[in-house]
């Protein structure tokens, strides 16, 4: 397979990804006491938002790559 429509699908797949998911939630843990044998912790959710226009910018992008990647050979 060519480089070209290799990193056009990659794209594509990432561009529906950030669509879908709109950004990628991750859980932390962290001591909130310790004193001794006494161990109280927190859990904590947070995201890192992807913008819509990121994935519709390499949707394009990744369509774009495809094509080109046809025209060439």
């Amino acid at each position: 397979m060519k480089p070209l429509i290799l990193l056009g699908i990659l794209l594509i797949l990432f561009g529906v990804v950030a669509l879908a998911y709109q950004g990628i939630s991750y859980t932390t843990r962290e001591k909130v006491v310790d004193i001794g044998p006494i161990e109280a912790t927190r859990k904590s959710t947070k995201t890192i938002p992807l913008p819509p226009i990121m994935g519709v910018l390499a949707l394009a992008g990744g369509v774009g790559l495809v094509v080109a990647g046809n025209k060439r050979g």
